[in-house]
């Protein structure tokens, strides 16, 4: 179930639900900036997988970092965090489908 705590503010853009997985060893600090009026920051642990709406032209920065400092090792695209549903091969029962990015890491 997706928490959302802070909803996209503005109507007329287009939204969808997306889905971020933190594959790495660390807790990582993801953001969306580049969007006007808006503050979404959260805190993934390692193997969590988080849900969020997002604007589609959202840009996911994901940092982490040792004490005391944050270092951004990814930004990935909203609409590639999408998640889309199918018919499965009878028809009967939607599948859902993740297009999950892992960071990069230096």
């Amino acid at each position: 179930m997706a928490q959302i705590l802070d909803p996209v503010p503005f109507e007329n853009t287009e939204t969808a639900l997306c889905c971020y997985v933190n594959r790495a060893s660390k807790i990582q600090v993801v953001r969306i900036t580049n969007i006007q009026n808006w503050y979404f920051e959260r805190v993934v642990f390692p193997g969590q997988r988080l849900m969020f709406e997002s604007s589609v032209s959202g840009q996911l920065e994901v940092h982490s970092g040792a004490m005391a400092s944050s270092i951004l090792e990814d930004t990935i695209p909203c609409n590639r965090l999408i998640i889309t549903e199918a018919e499965d091969e009878v028809g009967a029962a939607p599948v859902t489908s993740i297009d999950v990015m892992q960071p990069v890491h230096s």
